[in-house]
């Protein structure tokens, strides 16, 4: 009796508080007291690049590109809204869904909204897809970055399946239903074809990277051979534009677009109830952002699960 009474206090408790920061939120009263102050919205890649809503938590982290795109639209219909940073810390993903938030970048840049790069630990592989469509770039000098190609993985495990027993059969609609299947040795045939697609995808990259960092297609595939770059090497070979840190591309953002004075700092990202309780929502003060920690474990070459990876 003793613990459900706890417990139903609890429950009162965070209701009220939630209902209590509906109706009192700070980041609410500066917006609306803010008026025609001009913005740079921060919107943060973190982490493996992948298609859908992705992973989320109670303290509303997610890897999905469907939330990264809200929130590009988000910046886009923000009149107050003139420049968007683009914090990059992740070590790629997949191709459509790299692919997907680029085209999405370009659409923001063509509604006349300046979008920056600030490159963190690692930008590599489809997080430089996303970099390269973007009006600036800044890195650290040891950024690790570049890693523009593909690769779809492939393992054979026949002879162990036979050394313990294993055998599949499959009744297939057609002879390549079952292509890069593990039970068995790929045919010469679906090799041509895998590299087929890997070829497509890759020139496809080539094309972006060419098309935004303004470089000869034949140039691009002398770098493109897989390798990661420190963020001193790309610098001198054309593939970033500035050493600085996420307020150096602030101030590179705030510039480019014309705002005069001080911008406010609009980040984005997804409301939990951590926020409404202490009112962080979707804004934040320049100086609550410089205590905001970006940091990425992932190591920079491990293997991605699904085909068709940068």
């Amino acid at each position: 009796m003793f613990k459900r009474s706890v417990v139903l206090l609890l429950a009162i408790v965070v209701l009220i508080s939630l209902v209590a920061a509906a109706f009192w939120n700070p980041a609410a009263k500066r917006q609306a007291r803010s008026g025609g102050v001009e913005k740079i919205a921060i919107i943060y890649v973190e982490g493996v690049i992948m298609g859908g809503r992705g992973t989320g938590d109670i303290f509303g982290e997610s890897s999905g590109t469907d939330g990264i795109i809200k929130q590009l639209h988000k910046a886009r219909d923000d009149a107050a809204v003139k420049a968007v940073v683009l914090r990059i810390n992740s070590p790629g993903g997949s191709a459509p869904a790299s692919q997907e938030v680029g085209t999405e970048i370009k659409k923001l840049r063509a509604s006349g909204k300046i979008v920056v790069t600030s490159m963190g630990d690692v930008a590599a592989s489809g997080g430089y897809w996303l970099a390269a469509v973007t009006d600036k770039i800044y890195a650290n000098p040891a950024t690790m970055t570049g890693s523009i190609g593909v690769y779809i993985p492939y393992a054979n495990w026949e002879e162990l399946y036979k050394k313990i027993g294993i055998y599949q059969e499959k009744i297939k609609s057609g002879a390549h239903k079952d292509i890069l299947s593990p039970e068995r040795q790929m045919t010469q045939e679906e090799r041509a074809i895998i590299q087929g697609m890997v070829d497509d995808l890759y020139n496809q990259f080539v094309a972006v990277v060419a098309e935004g960092r303004h470089m000869d297609p034949a140039k691009v595939r002398q770098l493109a051979d897989g390798r990661i770059y420190t963020g001193s090497q790309a610098k001198e070979l054309g593939l970033i534009d500035e050493f600085g840190t996420m307020y150096d591309a602030i101030d590179g953002a705030a510039q480019l677009s014309g705002i005069k004075g001080k911008p406010e700092i609009k980040e984005y990202g997804r409301t939990t109830p951590w926020s409404m309780l202490f009112g962080a929502g979707d804004e934040v003060s320049l100086e609550k952002l410089f205590f905001r920690q970006v940091r990425h474990e992932l190591p920079i070459t491990a293997p991605l699960a699904m085909p068709e990876q940068w």
